[in-house]
Order: structure tokens, then sequence, then C-alpha cells
């Protein structure tokens, strides 16, 4: 028979178990050398197997971008273009008005003396023309020995023309003029020869506070118009 060694074999590896004691078993089984042994490992029925080719790839999230603040643009290298520049007014319009100042003779009597000024036209030039003289010669002016006599402080309060009378009011600093009787003639006779260069004016009313006085100084007529013709 084919199998018959195999029997054989069989039945002799029984014999030896029954005649061996308990715990030589192993001892006494015989090792067959000449049958290779094919070890087979199951692979669980829950777990098929997964080959590289499906196996799911671990997919790592992907890293958030980093944003890069915005650079600021580059200087333009294009020229800007100019702001248009604020048209300037046309410079004031001016006349010339003639203002009378004072000054000393070889003498040592007292003159007056005409200066032109260029002042800006305006609604009231009888006004201007006399603020200038309260105002005073300029430096150069002075250095040529002309000299305003109108008592200082004086201010201009009110100047008015009712047909060819100038009416004109200072305040009171007007009455205290330091020259005496020579000072007093002198600046009447600036505010007249100022305001009669007017060709509508022909005298002039001094007021003082917009009152009408009688005299200025040591017995200085000022109570009606005065002319050119009055000194």
């Amino acid at each position: 028979m084919a199998n018959a060694s195999t029997i054989k074999k069989n039945f002799n590896i029984f014999k030896t178990r029954l005649t061996t004691p308990p715990g030589s078993e192993e001892e006494a089984l015989p090792v067959e050398e000449d049958r290779p042994v094919t070890v087979v490992i199951d692979t669980p029925a829950s777990k098929p197997q997964v080959s590289e080719e499906t196996k799911p790839r671990t997919t790592e999230p992907a890293k958030p971008q980093t944003t890069q603040p915005d650079k600021p643009p580059a200087a333009s290298t294009q020229t800007k273009p100019k702001t248009p520049t604020t048209p300037q007014p046309p410079p004031a319009q001016t006349r010339d008005r003639a203002i009378y100042f004072a000054n000393v003779g070889s003498d040592g009597q007292i003159l007056h003396s005409k200066v032109t000024r260029k002042i800006p036209v305006s609604d009231s030039p009888m006004k201007d023309a006399l603020n200038v003289l309260l105002a005073g010669p300029t430096a150069e002016e002075l250095s040529r020995g002309l000299l305003n006599l109108i008592p200082k402080n004086t201010r201009l309060l009110s100047a008015t023309v009712r047909g060819d009378t100038a009416y004109i009011s200072f305040s009171e600093d007007f009455l205290f003029n330091t020259f005496g009787v020579e000072g007093y003639v002198a600046q009447l006779r600036q505010i007249v020869w100022t305001v009669t260069e007017f060709q509508t004016v022909k005298d002039v009313q001094i007021l003082v506070d917009g009152r009408r006085l009688d005299y200025l100084g040591e017995g200085i007529w000022i109570g009606s118009p005065i002319s050119r013709q009055s000194f």
C-alpha cells in the first residue's frame, strides 16, 4: 500500500505515547526532518489585507499660509502735478495825497511843510489823510527836520463835509499843546492845509468830542470855520 509506511510510523508514535510516562512525551517524539513544515498565518476575516496600492494615504493637513503684509507701493518716479496756486489779488490802488507837517525855519519861526503820501483809495479819503497826518512823519522826513505839532495821542473821531465846510472832531487830547501859542497855531495850520487840499473844501470847523469850542489854548479862536486866509 502506498500509505503503509505512514500508517506504520503513526502506529509507532501512538505506541510510544502509551508507553512513555507523562511529562516526557515531548522528548520521546521523533522529529521528522525530511518533511518540510509550512507555516500559514491566517489573516482574520474581519481585517482584509490592504495592499500598498490600496492603502489609504494619510494626508497631512495643509499648513496655513502666512499672509505677508502688504508692502507700501514703491515711490512713483513720475512727476507729481503741481498744486494750482491761488491767484493773488491785485495790489490796492493808491492816490497821492498832500499832508502838511511843521518845521522850524532858520529864524526860529514855525512853518508848514508839504509832503506827498500814497494812500490807498477808499470811500473816506479825508479820514485816511487825517489819520496819516496824526501818525506823524516817517524816519526819513524826521531826518529832514519835519515835525508833527498836533498833541500826541490825539484821535480822529469823525470827519464830514457840509457844503464847502469840513467838520472835523478830535479827542480832548487836541486841547493840550506843550509848545504854547505857536504850537497851537501850527497844529491848526497842519489840519486846515491838509483838509483844504480837497477841492470841495474851503474851510474847516474844529470840534472836540463833537462839541464846538470858542477858543483853543490861549485865546486862539476856533468858534467858527477856519480857512487858510485865517492865518
